[in-house]
């Protein structure tokens, strides 16, 4: 068995692209669009995973938007998405300078959270040991539900 990808339903191709791929670092590496089933899915990858072959490869995110809108809600009932991040504070600083939430900052220099604009909860962890802690995450409070 091979684990191949992560699908998360999106309202807004342009807004989810900007969260991913604009803030938070990721690639479009293939899209497809379905006349007949009305939808459009768009794999996403890393950048240190892209030139890898299937076998090394991590796994992908799909965003699968639907033509025929619907409301999508409990994001969280799934779990969440995790990435490892060669900066933590960097990756956060920003993700809030585009306008989101750190919803559990990384006050250990190690993990936060953030959610995308469909609700959908993403978790940062910090690649190798944590940094040391630094304002103003270290003191900063949760916000809302991670």
């Amino acid at each position: 068995m091979e684990y191949l990808h992560t699908m998360v339903r999106i309202r807004n191709i342009d807004e989810s692209l900007a969260f991913y791929c604009t803030l938070l670092g990721l690639k479009e590496v293939r899209r497809i669009d379905s006349e007949k089933g009305r939808f459009t899915n768009i794999f996403l990858a890393s950048p240190a995973d892209i030139d890898k072959s299937s076998e090394q490869a991590a796994p992908k995110l799909e965003l699968t938007y639907n033509w025929d809108p619907e409301d999508y809600q409990g994001g969280r009932n799934f779990g969440h998405l995790a990435y490892r991040v060669d900066d933590i504070y960097a990756t956060c600083q920003r993700l809030a300078d585009g306008g989101i939430t750190i919803n559990r900052p990384p006050r250990d220099g190690y993990m936060a959270f953030v959610r995308s604009p469909d609700g959908i909860s993403v978790e940062l962890l910090q690649r190798g040991d944590p940094k040391p802690a630094a304002e103003p995450w270290a003191s900063m409070p949760n916000t809302g539900a991670w």
